[in-house]
C-alpha cells in the first residue's frame, strides 16, 4: 500500500486538488439526510474533502491512521480530527448521524471489518455515504487505454473490494440498504499510457499487479506504443452510494 504519510505534502496536488475536493463534497452533500447534525470522515487523509462539509448545527470529525495525514487535516479542522483504524473506530456505538469513506474501500484486502464499524457508530437512520467502483470509473468512457486494459481487469474483478454489488451484499448483514447515489467527475484525473504505463510498471495498480508476468510485459509494452503519450484520455466519473437502515 501506498505510504501516505510520505505522500502527504504533495497527495491534494497529485490528485485534482482543491477542484476535485470541492465536487467530491458536493456529491456526498447531495447524499446527506437534511438535518444531519454529526458526521465522521473516515480516512479523511488531509481533511481537503473533510472541511468542506461543515454547515452551521453540523459537527464534523475526522479519523484517519497516518501521521502525515493527520498533520494536515488538523490544520484544516483544528481539534476535529483524530488517529484511528478504520476496523477499531475510537467513537460510541450509534452515535453518529452520518459516517463518509471517500476513497477508501477499493484500497483494503476487505471491506466488510470496515463496513462493520462504520454500521456500528450509526445511530438508527444515520447514513453511511461510500465510494465504490474506483477504479473503474477511470474506463466508463470508451478509451484505446480502456480497451487495452479490459482484460486484466475483468480477470480481476472478483477480488475488487469495492465493487458495489459486494459492498451492498456486506452492509445489508448490518440492515443497511440503498437510499441514494450519484457521481462526480475527477477533473484533471485522466491519465495517458505513458501516465498508466508508469504507475503499472511502479506496482500501484492493483488489477494491473495481479496480473501473470507476461500479461503485464505485454500491456506495458502496448501502451508505451499508444499514440499521444502524455495526452489526457476522459477524467474518471466516480460513483457514490448512500446506505442507511430504517430508525428503530
Amino acid at each position: 500500500m501506498i505510504d501516505y504519510s510520505a505522500e502527504a505534502e504533495k497527495y491534494d496536488a497529485s490528485r485534482g486538488g482543491e477542484p476535485r475536493a470541492e465536487v467530491a463534497a458536493a456529491a456526498v452533500e447531495r447524499l446527506l439526510p437534511e438535518g444531519t447534525r454529526s458526521l465522521l470522515d473516515i480516512a479523511c487523509g488531509t481533511g481537503i474533502v473533510t472541511r468542506r462539509l461543515r454547515r452551521p448545527g453540523r459537527t464534523v470529525l475526522g479519523t484517519d491512521r497516518s501521521p502525515g495525514m493527520l498533520s494536515l487535516a488538523s490544520e484544516r479542522l483544528p481539534g476535529r480530527v483524530v488517529t484511528g483504524d478504520a476496523t477499531r473506530l475510537p467513537f460510541a456505538s450509534r452515535s453518529l448521524d452520518a459516517v463518509v469513506l471517500i476513497w477508501l474501500l477499493h484500497l483494503l484486502p476487505e471491506a466488510a471489518p470496515v463496513l462493520s464499524e462504520a454500521a456500528r457508530v450509526l445511530r438508527p437512520g444515520g447514513v453511511l455515504i461510500t465510494t465504490v467502483d474506483k477504479d473503474e470509473a477511470y474506463f466508463g468512457t470508451p478509451s484505446d487505454i480502456a480497451e487495452l486494459t479490459e482484460p486484466l481487469r475483468r480477470a480481476y474483478a472478483p477480488r475488487v473490494t469495492d465493487q458495489t454489488d459486494r459492498v451492498l451484499r456486506l452492509a445489508g448483514r448490518h440492515g443497511l440498504g440503498l437510499i441514494g447515489e450519484t457521481t462526480f467527475p475527477g477533473l484533471g484525473q485522466g491519465r495517458g499510457p505513458l501516465k498508466w504505463h508508469d504507475a503499472i510498471a511502479a506496482d500501484r495498480i492493483p488489477w494491473a499487479r495481479a496480473g501473470a508476468p507476461g500479461e503485464v510485459d505485454a500491456l506495458l509494452r502496448d501502451l508505451k506504443a499508444l499514440p499521444d503519450q502524455e495526452g489526457p484520455r476522459p477524467d474518471p466519473l466516480y460513483r457514490v452510494v448512500a446506505l442507511s437502515r430504517p430508525p428503530v
